[in-house]
């Protein structure tokens, strides 16, 4: 009888900006990915490049609007951009809860006091924006039924 590999957790890093609460699912070459976020939560899951499947389900410190929330992708991650619920309030830490998961680390090389700090905000979520709309997204190939059929 063949096993099934055990769920685990993604390395995820976050860090706080006046606006947003980044958080980053540390995957390369991911497959599967499934990203469900809501006011209160967000649930993540996907496969590694050797097949392990991964999740995580984070309850968060605040409320968010996850209407004006974005994802992006890439070969080495999986960043969400949350936008917070209530601007220019610190979240001392990312989830509802006191205890810090193992799997769970604070991105120390982007963390910042931010006090004053929106402009550089601002323009990081544009940039990220702007790669966003640079993914084209996939469509269905052209009709090709107006093509002779005598050839």
């Amino acid at each position: 009888m063949a096993r099934t590999p055990a769920t685990a957790a993604a390395k995820t890093l976050w860090y706080d900006r006046p606006r947003y609460v980044f958080v980053e699912f540390c995957v390369e070459d991911s497959r599967d990915v499934k990203v469900h976020l809501d006011d209160h939560r967000v649930q993540f899951s996907c496969r590694s490049a050797d097949g392990a499947e991964l999740r995580n389900e984070i309850e968060f410190y605040a409320r968010v609007n996850s209407k004006d929330s974005q994802n992006k992708r890439s070969d080495r991650s999986i960043t969400l951009f949350v936008r917070k619920l209530k601007d220019k309030v610190p979240w001392p830490r990312l989830t509802k809860e006191e205890f810090k998961p193992a799997w769970l680390s604070v991105d120390f090389d982007n963390w910042r006091d931010w006090e004053g700090d929106e402009e550089v905000e601002a323009a990081m979520v544009e940039q990220y924006a702007e790669l966003l709309q640079k993914v084209t997204p996939k469509v269905e190939p052209p009709a090709m039924d107006d093509l002779d059929d005598d050839l």
